[in-house]
């Protein structure tokens, strides 16, 4: 691999790797799909649709008798053009639970049977806006649904009880104390990172010494999509960022990981496997019934909490990195609904009490004055004076 390559790169580099190792075993038809989408999607994203693909056509080549008798890598057109709606809903259904290559158990949720088929609708168009297959199979599908979830985010207290934890270490096992003095400033700075600017897993393994710039209070991180933005950073985020950064600069780190700003204990860059059980420690002591709690969720936390004192979803979804600002919507949809029904809470048509309280209280005054008025009653000569 080349020298001198950001993370981004490097990461670009590695998946297109493993996605060439796929399409080594796949028909030609598939490569040519995978190299027409090439400029339009990431390398990630080519990658789990040269896999989805691959499950398919194993699949179907295991399971369905007519695709038995010939060796996958050989199919063409006329193979796929056999492939009919019912094959489509049958490996669907496949996909609650099968066994892999290494006959480990697999079992998908909503998300990633929808994942899949979109990987299938995507080929399948393709496949007959080149004319190589009659018809479409895969438009006659219905999408699995998907069941909107909660989002699982942490409350203040939580936030401060995680925090405390990794400055203080208190709690943590007996094995996991052997390692907090020496981890717990990264660890902080970390999770201060998550919760004070709403950084992605990937962004934050991602990051570099020389990308942090103090003096505009912000650091450099490359999106989703691979282009890069600047996100800023409030006081104590930096105050834990400085007080790493001192730390690190003394450290020695193995070759290739020299401009890494987080480090594992090998000294190499923090992989996204690490980061999200050092995360998951802290949160088993913060939050011990949220079993779900990952990087993603302690995003989730800041966006909430930006949402909350700004009430600027535009902003919210900027600041995210979200490219339509309807995923930020679909997923603060919640926290809208809760301001609409605190705002109609704020409108009173009729209360029974408040003008119960106020008539008393005028009539109270009213009888008072007219006693007054009764008492400096003006005699008719000081009238006729004033």
């Amino acid at each position: 691999m080349p020298k001198n390559l950001s993370y981004a790169q490097e990461h670009a580099i590695a998946i297109t790797t493993l996605t060439r190792n796929i399409l080594s075993t796949l028909p030609a038809i598939v490569v040519d799909f995978i190299q027409a989408i090439a400029s339009t999607t990431q390398p990630l994203t080519r990658y789990a649709y040269a896999r989805d693909i691959r499950l398919f056509i194993n699949y179907l080549s295991k399971e369905n008798p007519k695709f038995g008798l010939k060796d996958p890598i050989t199919w063409d057109k006329t193979d796929f053009s056999a492939v009919t709606a019912r094959d489509i809903v049958l490996y669907i259904d496949y996909l609650n639970y099968y066994l892999d290559e290494n006959d480990q158990e697999v079992s998908n949720q909503e998300l990633g049977k929808m994942r899949k088929f979109y990987s299938l609708r995507s080929f399948f168009k393709w496949m007959f806006r080149q004319s190589l297959i009659p018809s479409d199979v895969s438009a006659l599908i219905d999408t699995p649904k998907r069941r909107e979830k909660p989002i699982l985010r942490l409350e203040i207290d939580e936030v401060a009880r995680m925090l405390d934890a990794a400055e203080s270490g208190e709690k943590l096992s007996p094995r996991q104390q052997m390692y907090h003095e020496i981890t717990k400033k990264r660890d902080l700075a970390m999770l201060t990172l998550f919760l004070g600017t709403g950084i992605r897993v990937s962004e934050c393994v991602g990051l570099d010494i020389d990308h942090l710039d103090f003096e505009v209070g912000g650091f450099l991180v490359t999106r989703k999509g691979g282009n890069q933005a600047i996100l800023y950073f409030p006081n104590e985020v930096e105050a834990s960022l400085k007080d790493y950064l001192a730390e690190r600069r003394k450290i020695q780190a193995l070759e290739g990981h020299e401009n890494a700003l987080f480090l594992s204990l090998q000294k190499r860059r923090m992989t996204v496997r690490a980061v999200e059980n050092m995360v998951k420690k802290y949160a088993a002591i913060a939050a011990p019934l949220k079993k779900r709690i990952s990087p993603h969720k302690l995003r989730s936390t800041f966006g909430t909490s930006l949402y909350r004192e700004t009430g600027d979803i535009y902003l919210v979804a900027d600041v995210l990195g979200h490219s339509d600002v309807n995923t930020t919507r679909r997923h603060y949809a919640a926290m809208s609904d809760a301001r609409r029904r605190m705002a109609a809470k704020k409108v009173t048509l009729r209360d029974d009490e408040a003008p119960k309280e106020i008539t008393d209280e005028v009539l109270r005054i009213a009888l008072e004055g007219q006693s007054q008025e009764k008492n400096e009653a003006p005699t008719k000569e000081a009238s006729e004076e004033s």
